[in-house]
């Protein structure tokens, strides 16, 4: 038995102003693309470009409902230049690393490694929690799994590296990711 790390495909797609990077895979693409009526040669990042255009443009859809029914181990990000909009979802599992923080000059910024934000982000750098999503047309972190649920930040202790962790009902989730700087 190996204990190197699992290797996960990203994917970065550009399409209408919209920017998905998409790290992971989906168990449920098949079914997924009939749903969507997307090609059989369709990868997970077109999924996500038109699951977001479907939420973009179906108002009120619920963001829970988008990332709620993917089955697997993944973290996207997608922004959409023509709204300014940011979309950003780990599966429940963490399989896949995402991490966030807040850089020193405002910005949002995310990658799957930890070290490439550690500079920039200092104590606000946190390990994306697993099962939720970050939408900017919603205005705040919330759980998937349990959208009504508040999700809170608890400040880090002395000994730890990240900045916070987040807490969905009585679950503490860790944040530690990294992908993109918005």
């Amino acid at each position: 038995m190996s204990n190197s790390p699992t290797l996960t495909w990203m994917s970065l797609l550009h399409c209408q102003e919209i920017f998905c990077l998409f790290e992971g895979s989906l168990d449920n693409l098949g079914s997924l693309r009939q749903q969507y009526g997307l090609a059989k040669s369709a990868n997970e990042v077109v999924l996500m470009i038109e699951e977001y255009k479907a939420l973009r443009d179906r108002a009120p859809y619920p963001p829970s409902h988008v990332v709620g029914h993917l089955q697997g181990n993944f973290a996207f990000i997608v922004f959409d230049k023509s709204t300014s909009t940011l979309f950003v979802a780990s599966d429940q599992f963490g399989k896949v690393p995402l991490y966030w923080g807040i850089t020193t000059d405002g910005y949002v910024a995310f990658a799957n490694d930890a070290n490439l934000l550690k500079g920039a982000c200092g104590k606000s750098l946190a390990s994306f929690p697993q099962g939720c999503f970050f939408s900017t047309a919603v205005g705040e972190l919330r759980s998937y799994e349990n959208p009504k649920n508040k999700i809170t930040a608890v400040p880090a202790t002395e000994e730890e590296i990240w900045g916070a962790k987040f807490m969905v009902s009585d679950t503490y989730l860790q944040i530690i990711h990294n992908f993109l700087i918005f």
